[in-house]
């Protein structure tokens, strides 16, 4: 792999115009195939093999008026009655306007004498308007906003809420902020304005790129509204990353004295293949989501790894022209000048891992109780969705709800649908319904609704709680296991529950069920990963461990803020949420795949130094003080891009931003300055015990390059001139990587013995 790369980067660099062109022409066949067959993203979260899936299955067969999406339009004034003559016609005028929009099936009538909705202070009434679609567009919202423009034009105001308000929110997050913050972080990492502009400028090709692919895809499959907005969040993140990497190593070659395409290819085979190794563990496992069972999450994470794929292919093609196309120019524009290195043990990182090394229990315990403290929180997760409620308070859906909570009750906003399936002329729908409404919890029940063959009925019940509430979650179960079974029984027909709140909440139970699967096929995929790459047992136990403990102190920090409500309004959320159940999978998914690329590039380079030395704390020191620049680098931009999504208004977008910001805060600073150098202290030798039958059987992967990349052939040396002596000391030397340095042979040392090139990605001191 190393030598493929090698080569590539060679080419690539070499010949800077072609690839940028062939990039160009892929880039132009992937936005036509979008124009051609691509569709927009929607919301279909089915989940199979639930409660709430096989009843609306049966309406979707039996009842087809009722099987669609469900909104409601809400009708209110502040003085007189709703159902006065002129405010009546004004309703009656905006409901006739509903009922001739595209894919509207019903529309009830909020003054029907048999079934009316006006509210008992005779304020406000609602329209329940039933699609036959399973997912509404922006469109649908515009013919109800034109609808009920002659009953506001006539004062009485008109809010519109689920499913069809939310049709047209516009999930965005504010990524010029990350990429602002970004831009300042390699400037200051880099000095100059064309390397800290390269990875920018490959990362937004990246998301350009890969959010057409998203389209693509979504031609084919329903992909959720908030995946590309992530997209955008994970590609421009590891995009930058991953061009950090690969521009630190071209430009330390460089410094080096190696020609143009010599660094770029070397950097292409060292830095680029942890690129694609890390970038490879983050695919697999947002692949892994598959697990789930879950098509929505499935469609969620590919969308995901689409940008985190062409980021990668970047990364060893693109990145590596755009280098040779620089050059010697890539430190020009320079904002400050460049310093000499300290020797990696002087600078502050090294002597930080030095004092950690010194006292390993000691650090090790204050960062184990403090991720755990983090991690407390989630003991009480409890995981569910945002409903109108959560909306902020300037939308349409959340003064709907305002107005209904205040008129009806709470439980009006979220509906239990109860479907009874039966012999026409039977008894069930009735006895259903009585069960229902003698139940506690219940506030109302609707008739029963017949179909035309008189097979299959619907009504619906009213808590007297929220839909997120868990006392409706408590209700639906209690519905479920006594309820509807005791009103069926003897009957020989069946009732299930379906509706928002019911699917959310099988959704919920899903994901809980599946989450450890996950978590165990993740965790158990990323030690075989690393015991290839580090020829460990303990070194990829550590690091599955440490992983998992900040990616739970992450769950903590969110359970805290959205859940609990803890520096809520410092993210702009107005009210407290629950946990989307999307959250704990994509996001374990993600970080695992991330954290891994800081492990290699952090433990790759101490294991060099334990191989070089033998010397286990002096490997730790070396192997911390001289990649932490990088790796703080790229964690500050990686945490810059997340949090610039966090002012967004989209509550689930604030959960990964949130969710992820932190956990790379946490695995840059807590796991690899004070946990990995504690750890590996108090181990010693043994990190690297790997018995000999596994070392005999696991592959061998080399991200360092190995020997079959082609070592660079040594400087000649400096001729003696008539008459003088060759002095040793200024000897062109070649170290054991193959990396010429000019420095001087100590006197007193062997002439035999070459100096060996301190080969650190962070090009320069922490």
């Amino acid at each position: 792999m190393s030598q493929l790369l090698y080569r590539l980067g060679r080419r690539t660099a070499a010949h800077p115009f072609r690839t940028i062109a062939v990039w160009a022409l892929l880039a132009a066949v992937v936005f036509a195939l979008q124009g051609a067959v691509g569709n927009d993203p929607v919301n279909d979260y089915r989940v199979p093999g639930v409660e709430s899936q096989e009843a609306a299955d049966t309406l979707e067969a039996r009842f087809p008026e009722f099987a669609g999406v469900t909104g409601r339009v809400v009708f209110h004034v502040d003085e007189g009655r709703i159902d006065d003559p002129a405010n009546r016609a004004a309703v009656d005028e905006a409901v006739d306007r509903l009922a001739t929009g595209a894919d509207v099936t019903l529309v009830a009538d909020p003054f029907d004498p048999d079934l009316p909705t006006v509210s008992p202070d005779g304020r406000t009434a609602f329209a329940t308007v039933q699609y036959g679609v399973q997912t509404v567009q922006p469109e649908h919202y515009d013919d109800v906003v034109a609808a009920v423009e002659p009953a506001r034009d006539a004062g009485v105001q008109a809010e519109v809420s689920g499913e069809i308000a939310w049709a047209a929110a516009e999930i965005e997050g504010q990524e010029a902020i990350g990429l602002a913050v970004a831009l300042v972080v390699l400037l200051v990492a880099f000095g100059s304005i064309i390397a800290a502009g390269m990875p920018l400028a490959t990362a937004l090709v990246g998301v350009a790129v890969g959010l057409a692919g998203l389209g693509i895809m979504a031609g084919f499959a329903d992909v959720p509204q908030e995946s590309p907005v992530l997209a955008v969040m994970i590609g421009l993140g590891v995009g930058i990353d991953y061009a950090l990497f690969v521009v630190t190593r071209f430009r330390q070659h460089l410094h080096e004295g190696m020609p143009v395409t010599e660094a770029a290819g070397r950097a292409n085979a060292t830095a680029g293949q942890a690129v694609l190794f890390a970038g490879t563990t983050v695919v697999i496992a947002i692949v892994g989501l598959v697990l789930a069972g879950l098509p929505a999450v499935t469609t969620m994470g590919l969308a995901v790894a689409i940008t985190v794929v062409v980021a990668m292919a970047i990364a060893v093609t693109l990145l590596p022209a755009l280098m040779g196309w620089a050059g010697e120019r890539i430190d020009r524009f320079a904002l400050h000048r460049r310093r000499a290195t300290d020797a990696a043990h002087e600078t502050l990182s090294g002597r930080w891992a030095h004092r950690v090394g010194r006292r390993p229990g000691r650090y090790a315990t204050v960062a184990l109780v403090g991720l755990l403290a983090l991690a407390a929180p989630v003991l009480s997760l409890r995981v569910g969705f945002a409903d109108d409620g959560n909306a902020p308070p300037d939308t349409t859906q959340r003064r709907a709800y305002d107005l209904t909570t205040a008129a009806y009750g709470p439980g009006v906003n979220g509906p239990l649908t109860v479907v009874v399936e039966g012999e026409p002329g039977g008894d069930a729908p009735q006895r259903v319904a009585g069960a229902l409404a003698a139940t506690e919890g219940v506030a109302s029940v609707t008739p029963p609704v017949l179909n035309e063959d008189g097979d299959t009925a619907v009504l619906f019940a009213f808590p007297t709680t929220a839909p997120g509430d868990e006392a409706t979650a408590d209700l639906l179960g209690e519905v479920r296991a006594e309820v509807l079974p005791a009103a069926v029984e003897g009957t020989g027909a069946t009732a299930q529950v379906t509706g928002g709140t019911a699917f959310f909440e099988d959704l919920s139970d899903r994901i809980a069920d599946r989450l450890p699967l996950f978590i165990a096929a993740v965790v158990a995929l990323s030690f075989v990963l690393l015991a290839v790459v580090f020829r460990s047992i303990l070194v990829p136990l550590k690091a599955a461990v440490m992983n998992v403990l900040s990616i739970g102190a992450a769950y903590g920090v969110v359970v805290a803020i959205f859940q609990w409500g803890w520096g809520k309004d410092l993210i702009g959320l107005d009210e407290t949420v629950p946990v989307n159940p999307f959250v704990p999978l994509i996001m374990f998914a993600i970080l695992f795949g991330l954290s891994m690329d800081y492990e290699v590039f952090l433990l790759s380079r101490v294991r060099e130094e334990w191989l070089r030395t033998g010397d286990s704390h002096t490997s730790v020191v070396d192997g911390l003080g001289v990649t932490a620049r990088v790796i703080t680098s790229a964690a500050l931009i990686m945490i810059s891009v997340f949090l610039g999504f966090v002012i967004g208004d989209d509550v689930l977008i604030k959960m990964f931003g949130v969710g992820l910001a932190t956990a790379v805060l946490l695995d840059a600073t807590v796991v690899r300055m004070v946990l990995v150098p504690a750890t590996m202290a108090l181990l010693g030798d043994a990190n690297w015990w790997l018995p000999r039958w596994l070392d005999r059987v696991l592959p061998h992967l080399d991200l360092e390059g190995g020997p079959d990349v082609p070592a660079p052939a040594p400087a000649p040396a400096p001729a003696a001139a008539a008459g003088e002596s060759l002095d040793l000391r200024q000897v062109v030397t070649v170290s054991t990587d193959g990396a010429a340095i000019e420095g001087g042979l100590d006197p007193a040392a062997p002439t035999t013995a070459a100096t060996r090139l301190d080969a650190g990605d962070a090009g320069g001191a922490s």
